[in-house]
This record gives C-alpha cells, sequence and structure tokens, in this order.
C-alpha cells in the first residue's frame, strides 16, 4: 500500500465521519422541532382549557337622569359613551 492509497483512504473517512455526524446533526434539528411544535399545541389547548373556566356575561341596565349632557356608564370594565337624546344598544 502506498501512501497515496493511505491518503485517500484517510479522506474518505473523513468525509464519512462529517457526514454521519451532519446526519444526527439534522436528525436532532428536527426532533427538537417536533417537541416544540407538540409544546406549542399543549400550551394552546392548556390556554383554551383555562380560558374556559370563565364566563362572560352582560347585563342591560337603564338609568333615567334629570340632567342636562351626555352620559358615559362603566360597565365590566370597558367604557360606553351614550350621546343626549339617544339609547344604549349593542351592535
Amino acid at each position: 500500500m502506498n501512501c497515496q492509497d493511505c491518503k485517500l483512504a484517510q479522506k474518505r473517512f473523513q468525509e464519512e465521519s462529517a457526514l454521519a455526524m451532519a446526519e444526527r446533526t439534522i436528525r436532532r434539528l428536527w426532533i427538537t422541532i417536533l417537541v416544540l411544535i407538540v409544546l406549542m399545541a399543549g400550551m394552546a389547548i392548556g390556554f383554551f382549557v383555562y380560558e374556559s373556566q370563565f364566563e362572560d356575561y352582560s347585563e342591560v341596565t337603564e338609568i333615567e337622569a334629570d340632567q342636562q349632557g351626555d352620559y358615559n356608564f362603566v360597565s365590566g370594565g370597558d367604557l360606553e359613551y351614550v350621546a343626549e337624546g339617544e339609547s344604549q344598544t349593542d351592535d
């Protein structure tokens, strides 16, 4: 076996080991991506399950007042503006 054959064998061995390492790295990246997708879906499902325990409700209240001007009603944290002479309705 001459020196030229040894160099070719060594180069081939290095290329194959680099290719094997790249394949392992790509496989790890795909596994990481799949795990992140599963975690993201789990978080979304968990959020919807957590939020489903709270109920949204609204109530309509009519207020009559003897003052002149516009009226502002605060209900459930939302400020609803009703001009004078108009009624408060849900669109």
